[in-house]
């Protein structure tokens, strides 16, 4: 493979970032594909079948674990390289899952573009190694308990900045809302993939 004759497509909710690394990758030489979400990202994949997936992981809609899990246990797609990156799945717990479903490589944010750059230019030179889909049962329970580690922390943190915004003298702390808002907004987003997952995991115990 060469820079110029296969699509790289990036999957990110965050119009910044993606413009970053879209600019970032299209000035090297890279055909680039952009995507918000996992949803629209299984159908970039389908149409142009690109040569790495570059994803976020908390993403409404399909998130970057659903995303890769659907990638490796279709056959037509099970070789393409997926890369994560992410702000706030970042503990070893959450490496190792990544890594177990199928993620080539995990990068954290805020992304090193030079260190970014070279982990893109390894996996176009790469052979494709043969990847083994995670199991469906595993993949659900485990997720869970990513997602529910996840939640546990968000609440803490909205607990923390909602108090810092009763106590102190600043009333107008822009920096605290923006992010309590954030927080909140990524709280009701682990509720409804928790929801999503329970009711996997409901259908597996009623087969049994």
């Amino acid at each position: 493979m060469n820079a110029g004759t296969d699509y790289l497509l990036i999957v990110e909710d965050d119009l910044d970032i993606l413009k970053l690394l879209d600019a970032t990758l299209t000035f090297r030489g890279y055909r680039v594909i952009t995507a918000q979400n996992g949803k629209d990202g299984l159908e970039a994949i389908r149409v142009k079948h690109p040569a790495i997936v570059i994803t976020d992981i908390m993403m409404p809609t399909l998130d970057g674990f659903g995303l890769v899990h659907r990638i490796r246990i279709n056959p037509e797609t099970r070789e393409i390289p997926v890369v994560f990156i992410t702000a706030t799945y970042v503990t070893r717990e959450d490496r190792e899952f990544a890594l177990s479903i199928g993620a080539t490589r995990f990068i954290q944010k805020p992304v090193d573009l030079e260190k970014f750059l070279a982990t893109i230019a390894e996996l176009i030179d790469q052979e494709r190694p043969d990847v083994k889909p995670f199991n469906e049962f595993d993949f659900y329970k485990e997720y869970r308990k990513r997602l529910q580690a996840k939640l546990d922390e968000k609440n803490k943190q909205i607990a923390r900045e909602e108090h810092l915004l009763t106590t102190d003298t600043d009333k107008e702390d822009q920096a605290v809302q923006l992010s309590l808002r954030h927080a909140i907004r990524e709280r009701t987003e682990l509720n409804l993939l928790l929801d999503q997952i329970h009711e996997q995991l409901e259908k597996y115990d009623k087969s049994e």
